[in-house]
């Protein structure tokens, strides 16, 4: 992948840039994330729950000090806003954040950590003009993180990202009525942020959505009191001394976040629910979707736990293979990359995957595409003027594409409507390729 830097000084900086760019997408055929802010909230006596601010976007490893690619002073270049495509649904939105802690279990990562937590951002349906201020993007401090790890170093970069302008309001009053509810997961070290365009359009067309940050395996997650927890998994997966041990630590990481799910499920839809507005919920009717790795978690989550009616993977390698039993009938969707994710393409666990699934299943690959073209990234790297000549799917085509067939999905599986999308072919969505192996 090659990443060049539009309207801007070509040179070692932008190589630099590139090569960063280059080097996430490799660790990240796994990857994704999302977004705070509200009130405090208490929970049950086995968990912790508290609403509070902001969260970020996406990351890969350390590159060189040139990567920075600096604007000159005034550089008409440099953007003055940032802002995600608004969602289309006939719902306004809302976002309540929660942190979480699991006293039974220790952090898999850090056990000196003491319990695993987890930070939640909800996007649901909302009462039209209700709501305080716009919802926060994410925090700068996990901006900047994510931002150095690509390699890009701008100064003014990181405040941009964070401030990035959403359409969910804090504090809005639910709209009436129970809503399915979608559980999204990001990809390996990157932030819940980064899938906040997924989960507002899914919240604006009728959904509940809830996605998690997983702590040590984001560049950055920020916790309510301040601190900044980095990525403990990255660096163990970067201590393996072959492949077979790097894939057997990823595995790790979705069988882990299973377990984070099957808790969050149990900390919304139980007896004594840690959101206020849990009542707007309808538990029987769950769905799941992740990038990269948080797309096997997907899968790793339905194995573990029956009451997720359905899944997506966007670009994730099963790294924890699906379910030799499959998932019990359950349907799933495959959304990736082409030619990558194509059949008998690099990634075999598609193929291993795709056989296994015994489920209403699908498997789209969508040409000109990316890793990241199922996240914000394309809408944000757009605006900051990154190019990528390897994926030249525009921003407003990764959007459409990603919003269009996830919500069809859904839509079908957990509310029974016709998905017309899901049959074939359409020429409203020319790059999008249907897989018959």
């Amino acid at each position: 992948m090659t990443i060049f830097l539009r309207n801007r000084r070509a040179g070692a900086a932008a190589t630099a840039t590139a090569l960063a760019l280059a080097s996430l997408a490799a660790l990240a055929m796994t990857a994704t994330p999302a977004s705070a802010s509200g009130r405090v909230t208490t929970a049950g006596p086995a968990t912790t729950a508290t609403a509070l601010a902001p969260e970020p976007a996406a990351a890969p490893k350390p590159a060189s000090p040139a990567a920075s690619a600096s604007p000159a002073p005034g550089d008409p270049a440099v953007p003055s806003a940032l802002t995600l495509p608004r969602p289309t649904g006939p719902y306004a939105t809302g976002r309540d954040t929660l942190f979480l802690t699991d006293h039974e279990r220790t952090d898999p990562w850090v056990p000196a950590a003491g319990a695993r937590r987890l930070l939640v951002s909800l996007h649901y349906p909302a009462r039209p003009g209700s709501g305080g201020d716009p919802a926060p993007y994410m925090p700068e401090a996990e901006a900047r993180l994510m931002l150095a790890q690509r390699g890009l170093d701008d100064p003014e970069w990181p405040g941009l990202v964070a401030a990035t302008g959403t359409s969910s309001r804090t504090d809005a009053r639910p709209a009436p009525g129970r809503f399915p509810l979608v559980l999204l997961s990001p990809g390996f070290g990157t932030p819940r942020a980064t899938l906040t365009g997924l989960a507002e359009e899914l919240a604006s067309r009728g959904y509940v959505v809830a996605t998690a940050d997983h702590p040590y395996e984001s560049t950055g997650t920020e916790l309510p009191d301040g601190r900044v927890l980095t990525c403990a998994a990255c660096d163990e997966v970067d201590a393996q001394p072959d492949e077979a041990g790097r894939r057997k630590v990823l595995a790790a990481v979705s069988a882990g976040r299973a377990a984070d799910f099957s808790f969050l499920l149990d900390r919304l839809t139980g007896p004594r629910p840690a959101w206020r507005h849990a009542r707007t919920i309808d538990a029987r009717r769950v769905g799941m979707a992740g990038h990269s790795i948080g797309g096997n978690a997907a899968a790793s989550t339905m194995a573990a736990d029956r009451r997720v009616d359905a899944g997506v993977t966007m670009d994730g390698t099963f790294f924890d293979p699906v379910a030799a039993r499959g998932l019990d009938g359950r349907p799933f969707l495959m959304l990736g990359t082409d030619p990558g994710h194509a059949p008998g393409a690099g990634d075999t666990s598609w193929d291993e995957g795709w056989a296994r699934l015994d489920g209403f299943k699908r498997w789209l690959t969508v040409r000109d595409s990316g890793h990241f073209t199922f996240t914000d990234t394309p809408a944000i790297g757009e605006q900051l003027g990154i190019a990528d000549p390897d994926a030249p799917l525009s921003a407003a085509r990764s959007t459409a594409i990603t919003r269009a067939y996830v919500t069809a999905f859904f839509d079908r599986s957990l509310r029974g409507r016709p998905a017309r999308l899901l049959d074939g072919p359409t020429p409203a969505h020319p790059e999008v390729l249907f897989q018959r192996p």
